[in-house]
């Protein structure tokens, strides 16, 4: 089976760019096939620094294939942030691990002969304005200051994905290849939405007490989540069944993955445990994340009147909570969501997020290539299945120029739970392998016109990345 192709309009306009470069007598600086391409190396020029405010890192390679690789790095708490609580980091980031210690794929990357360059941001948070301004301002740099590159490719992880298909719909004047990986590609407004839901049903079900939005302070937020996860850690640690499926109910409500790089979801008890350590982390984001958004943005942006909470659980869903907590059980916890009181937007809070946090249209003009993890329960896969449907929408209305193929990574069935799944289960959880692989099938189609097919992304992923060309996400929740 082929890659997602997301319409067939996409690979009709990627032959046609692809025969129209073979009959032109035109050179076409992106295709250049020099690998040996003159810059101004490091020793004559600061390749670290700071931007207005923002750190920023470039890594040469001995040999310049004449190709700029612009990371964006993902979420960072403005604050030291739950559950562990750790210091604030403004660090550059030019390749994913690089600043971990781990820096086997920028190496691997520069012996390619591709220019790594990233920054930090102006601030920290739901940062994407920011994000995109150090995008914008590093491409500046490189191009005064070491060179003009042949070709500009944008990646980026998680919040960074986002960002990175923010730049890219930006400027396509500048910008040829994009690589959103785990990315909130369906935007600020729909995943916060859900973020809401996740936490409304938790206020439901598990927490009463817990406050869904206008958050006064930080320290209001801390003193939030730190009930609230007390709360679902006891909860969980009684055995008490009916709980138990009050806790499965409420990730069912956002259409959370059963796994989590540490836990399988092979058994009950693992899928349990899998699903509180899963709700640890996205009522962190509903508390201290949402506050620093709402003071970002003047609000609260996200409402949930008219949703239909009964058509958040399947049939198998339904009957996994009766099974768990008895006969009855998924009717009443249904009654219960249905029945409470619902949370209105301020109208000017939710414009700003619109307008200013990253919601992309789908419009891709370049070779774009996604990549997702299938159990990802901080930016749910289906953020692939919206962004889809928005670029569809695009290419039916004739605002699309460039074409869209999106990859998944599947865990195995069952994994230890140290050291955890090797792909396919947890945030950003890709081999090395993978993420070259995106780049190099991107550089291809990009460069010599090469649409990825299946034979070639086989090859370039390999077979222990959990490349899987099988699967396709669910759609949007409740859609």
């Amino acid at each position: 089976m082929t890659p997602r192709k997301v319409l067939p309009a996409a690979v009709i306009a990627v032959s046609a760019v692809v025969l129209a470069a073979c009959s032109s007598t035109v050179a076409d600086p992106v295709r250049d096939q020099n690998n040996d391409v003159p810059f101004t190396s490091c020793d004559q020029i600061a390749c670290t620094g700071t931007i207005d405010g923002a750190a920023y890192e470039i890594l040469m390679p001995e040999k310049w294939n004449g190709t700029l690789l612009l990371y964006s790095h993902g979420y960072r708490p403005a604050q030291p942030f739950p559950p562990d609580f750790s210091p604030v980091d403004t660090s550059a980031v030019p390749v994913p691990g690089w600043n971990d210690g781990t820096k086997d794929l920028g190496n691997a990357l520069l012996s390619e002969g591709y220019a790594l360059a990233g920054s930090s941001y102006s601030s920290n948070g739901w940062a994407v304005e920011d994000g995109v301004k150090a995008g914008e301002q590093l491409h500046d740099f490189f191009t005064t200051n070491i060179a003009t590159p042949k070709r500009v490719y944008v990646w980026g992880d998680s919040l960074g994905g986002l960002i990175t298909q923010t730049l890219a719909e930006k400027h396509a004047d500048w910008i040829d290849g994009v690589a959103p990986l785990c990315g909130v590609v369906g935007g600020a407004e729909a995943n916060f939405n859900v973020a809401l839901d996740l936490a409304y049903a938790f206020k439901m079900l598990i927490d009463p007490q817990l406050k869904l939005t206008n958050y006064a302070s930080y320290e209001e937020a801390v003193v939030e989540w730190t009930r609230a996860a007390s709360t679902v850690v006891e909860d969980a640690k009684t055995g008490d069944t009916a709980l138990i499926a009050k806790i499965l109910a409420v990730s069912h409500v956002a259409d959370g993955p059963t796994q989590t790089r540490t836990f399988d979801g092979s058994t009950i008890e693992s899928i349990v445990k899998a699903t509180v350590e899963s709700l640890l982390t996205a009522i962190a984001y509903g508390t201290v994340g949402r506050q620093e958004a709402e003071s970002r943005y003047g609000g609260n942006f996200s409402g949930n009147e008219g949703v239909d909470y009964a058509a958040r659980f399947n049939d198998a869903e339904k009957s996994l909570l009766n099974t768990v907590g008895g006969d009855g059980t998924a009717d009443a916890i249904i009654a219960a969501l249905q029945n409470g009181a619902r949370v209105s937007p301020d109208p000017a809070a939710q414009e700003n997020i619109v307008e200013r946090g990253g919601n992309p249209t789908g419009e891709v003009q370049d070779p774009t290539i996604t990549m997702h993890t299938k159990s990802d329960s901080l930016v749910i896969v289906q953020n692939e299945s919206l962004f889809g449907e928005r670029y569809n929408a695009a290419v039916a209305a004739n605002k699309v120029s460039g074409g869209l193929v999106q990859l998944f990574t599947v865990a195995p069935s069952t994994y230890p739970e140290s050291p955890g799944a090797p792909y396919g289960a947890g945030h950003c959880n890709f081999t090395n392998q993978s993420r070259i692989a995106v780049i190099d099938l991107l550089n291809s189609w990009v460069r010599n016109g090469v649409y990825p097919g299946q034979v070639a992304i086989r090859l370039a992923m390999g077979t222990e990345s959990g490349y899987n060309a099988l699967y396709r996400p669910s759609a949007w929740p409740a859609q």
